[in-house]
């Protein structure tokens, strides 16, 4: 059931290749290869025919080129960089050059940190300009031997383009350079994205050095890459560290070392991963055996791509605005010039961009995998998007990290998305996506416009019985509503009347809110009460409903205080286990345990107190970004959860001497909250909601579905601790502070919502309309509820948060409120 369009991060593994290794691994038994015994000497030679496979597929021979093995692509550049013989500045003969188009992987950029320690200028060149030094050295300095070298990508991970590998000869040859300086020019040929999809003949292409990952041309092994190497650069290459393997002699006692005359051992530092060498064997007579070859892969993603870009391309809005800003070089008519990679961002009808994050979001609702951000490469990046580095270093003080999903700084992309086809790649998979990119944008009117023009692209990798898009009611009935309309569908504030806009007294009060520097409390209206308090002891299960609770130094107490984790250790949520809402935890504070029941289990209980001693397990598990003490709760329990999710899982507890700290950021002219403390939450200690914001959204969702939705569902779908009845719809994303009896909080953001309140925590069941529903309703926003903070307490009354308490808020000076920085998704899990 998914659609999996990242082929340019890693390609898929076929089941048949994993058997065939296995298989292999069954019936030898391989050793060290730096032993002598048989079993060791059977390896050996295993890797030595890998070699000579891979030398194969580049249609070159070992008299041409070495192979390295490496463990990725990035390895084999900076080994390049490490032993490239590099001439540094203030010698008597020039000086050398490493010079990288500005359209290359970090990679690729980050070897200009090894040559600066080595006190060597690298200089950036934009594709743009290579194009146009074709002028030749004088003669006089063509006799010239300082070494520089020229690195570029075969094809770029951003947009597909494929950069001439003509380049390679007229570089070397002298006919074409990079910059005027005297000297001999070497090329790397980045090949890590080219490969995947292309054949690479070295033979007529001979590049001095190409780094590749193999994961991403057969998605297994991972961890393991090579640098071929031409031979007639190898001898010139320097070594400085030695590893096992890698020396002839050496003495212990004495500054001696006497290498291998083979380049490989000598640079393979180590034991060289020898089961996954043995394993790409596999994976090339798997890949010629399914599909006949590189030249007809290149072919079948091309037409995929070639079909997709058209489609895409001419998507119109009803206004004839584009749906979509592709990002290329390109009009994909050529495969010799483009690869199967689209780089886009989705437009709204007025042109604006909309965030990659929701794009993203959206995508996983309907089980597409896509790829979003910069890609590794911010050169491309900014080329196509058109950002500065001035704006590359504003959004990294607006908190915008390579990475992250803050998608957007002062209305402008950080980033775009990218979908990219391999081998095993369908005409669905296309279908699909584009079948999702109009359900989600366009009515069906307007949907059926740019499909009658497009045909089934023409390739024999292709089944001849799937159709082109011919009829718009094959398009999927979701938000069949325009951008324009949204902005105008009435909902309700209250169970009767529609949501009328604010009332001219509410429109003063915000304007001067806007314009005092002082805080301002809410003046007028009805009170505010708490409506309902729910805590989750075990992150991401069922909500534990109560009417007055402790609080603690973390929160409410208790809450979040437990997790499930996977065999490896790592959190388990809603979004890859469902289940999870039907496991329901609460607390008896008497008894001090905490009880968990599912239906068609045996109830089970845990001691409240911290239990550490030899028979617990502690770990460092990784919550969101960063790491928190935790230890294992037992077989009993585990066992109770892995019987019940049908899966190997345990439960884990935060250890009390260490506790995770905020990282938000707070809001202004208030006291920090960065010393406050947080159990497993994802975000802040307290997540709160507003009743008159749910019945204003419920009346848009129910519209559109079929059945109506109960307001106590979705209460529950948004899983707050502190679920408030206030007048007004949203009012409380104005506010800068609240009080609750004696206990003080800090507003710290808006929660942006993910795909977990689309899971009916009930039933478990998934229903995508819920998420599409909020971002229409918000205006493509999926922000529902305000984080809190605790502020610290001044008074002498017990910590307790009970129903019905009267809440104070303090309105903002600023009514717009700005999401909390973080690279991770903001949901309440």
């Amino acid at each position: 059931g998914i659609t999996y369009l990242d082929h340019a991060g890693s390609a898929l593994f076929p089941e048949s290749l994993l058997k065939a290794f296995t298989d292999d691994l069954r019936n030898n038994v391989y050793g060290n290869p730096h032993s002598q015994n048989i079993s060791s000497k059977l390896t050996y030679d295993t890797i030595e025919h890998v070699r000579y496979r891979i030398l194969q597929h580049f249609h070159t021979t070992a008299e041409d080129y070495t192979i390295i093995f490496t463990s990725g692509c990035t390895a084999a550049l900076k080994l390049v960089a490490e032993s490239f013989p590099w001439i540094p500045e203030g010698k008597k003969q020039p000086s050398s050059r490493f010079c990288y188009l500005t359209d290359s992987h970090t990679s690729v950029v980050g070897m200009r940190g090894v040559t600066a320690s080595m006190n060597v200028l690298s200089v950036p060149i934009k594709p743009k300009e290579i194009l146009l030094a074709k002028s030749r050295l004088p003669a006089e300095e063509q006799n010239c031997t300082t070494p520089h070298l020229f690195s570029y990508p075969a094809q770029s991970n951003f947009s597909g383009t494929k950069y001439p590998l003509s380049w390679i000869q007229d570089i070397k040859s002298g006919k074409l350079c990079p910059i005027k300086t005297p000297g001999k020019w070497f090329v790397l040929l980045d090949a890590a994205s080219y490969v995947s999809s292309s054949p690479l003949d070295l033979a007529v292409h001979q590049a001095d050095f190409i780094p590749i990952s193999f994961y991403k041309i057969f998605g297994f092994p991972t961890g393991l890459g090579a640098l071929l190497v031409n031979n007639r650069i190898a001898p010139l290459l320097r070594k400085t560290y030695f590893g096992g393997g890698t020396a002839a002699a050496y003495l212990a006692g004495e500054d001696f070392y006497f290498p291998r005359k083979s380049i490989a051992e000598r640079f393979e530092d180590g034991t060289v991963s020898f089961l996954d060498i043995i394993a790409l064997k596999h994976g090339f007579d798997v890949l010629e055996k399914l599909t006949g070859g590189m030249e007809k892969i290149k072919q079948h993603t091309f037409a995929l791509a070639h079909y997709t870009y058209s489609v895409l391309s001419n998507l119109k809005y009803a206004n004839g605005a584009p749906v979509v800003r592709i990002y290329s070089d390109t009009d994909f008519s050529n495969p010799d010039v483009q690869g199967p990679i689209i780089n886009f961002n989705v437009l709204d009808e007025n042109g604006e961009v909309l965030g990659f994050s929701q794009v993203d979001s959206m995508a996983s609702l309907h089980n597409i995998h896509v790829r979003t951000g910069c890609f590794c490469n911010t050169g491309a990046c900014q080329m196509h998007l058109d950002i500065s580095n001035e704006d590359i270093q504003r959004n990294l003080q607006a908190g915008h990290v390579c990475g992250d999903n803050i998608d957007l700084v002062d209305g402008r992309p950080t980033g775009s998305v990218r979908i990219s086809f391999g081998y095993m790649s369908s005409f669905e998979d296309a279908q699909t996506f584009l079948n999702f990119i109009i359900a989600t944008r366009l009515s069906k009117s307007d949907a059926e416009i740019p499909f009658q023009s497009v045909t089934k692209p023409t390739t024999e990798s292709v089944p001849d019985e799937h159709l082109s898009f011919n009829s718009a009611d094959k398009l999927s009935p979701t938000l069949q509503i325009s951008d324009g309309e949204l902005r105008n569908i009435p909902s309700e504030t209250e169970t009767t009347g529609s949501w009328q806009p604010p009332e001219p007294e509410a429109e003063s009060i915000r304007a001067a809110v806007s314009k005092t520097a002082v805080p301002t409390f809410r003046k007028g209206g009805e009170p505010i009460t708490v409506a309902k308090i729910y805590l989750y002891p075990i992150k991401s299960c069922s909500a534990f409903e109560v009417t007055e609770w402790p609080v603690g130094n973390q929160g409410l107490l208790y809450d979040r205080n437990w997790m499930v984790v996977n065999q490896n250790g790592v959190c388990m949520t809603q979004k890859q286990e469902p289940r999870l809402c039907l496991v329901n935890p609460s607390i008896d504070l008497k008894q001090k345990i905490l009880v968990i029941q599912a239906e068609g289990m045996d109830p089970i209980s845990v001691s409240l107190e911290d239990n550490t001693g030899k028979e617990a397990v502690i770990c460092e598990s990784k919550v969101c970004s960063h790491r928190v003490k935790t230890y294992d709760c037992g077989e009993r329990i585990a066992g109770w959860l892995s019987v019940f999710l049908g899966r190997p899982c345990r439960l884990i507890r935060q250890s009390s001497d260490m506790k995770s700290k905020s990282r938000q950021k707070n809001a202004k002219g208030l006291s920090p909250a960065t010393n406050i403390s947080l159990s497993l939450v994802n975000e802040a200690q307290y997540l709160l909601i507003n009743v008159a914001s749910i019945l204003q959204l419920k009346d848009h969702i129910s519209a559109r579905l079929k059945e109506p939705l109960e307001i106590e569902e979705l209460i529950r779908r948004f899983r707050a601790n502190i679920v408030i009845s206030a007048p007004e719809s949203f009012e409380e994303e104005e506010w800068a502070e609240i009080s609750i009896g004696a206990l003080q909080f800090q507003v710290v953001g808006p929660c942006s919502r993910c795909q977990i309140i689309c899971i009916d925590q009930q039933s478990g069941e998934r229903n995508k309309e819920i998420l599409q529903s909020l971002s229409a309703a918000r205006g493509r926003k999926t922000n529902f509820g305000v984080y809190l903070m605790n502020q610290p307490l001044r008074s002498s009354f017990s910590d307790i948060l009970s129903v019905g308490s009267q809440v104070l808020p303090v309105l903002k000076e600023n009514t717009e409120i700005q999401p909390p920085t973080s690279s991770k998704e903001k949901c309440s899990g």
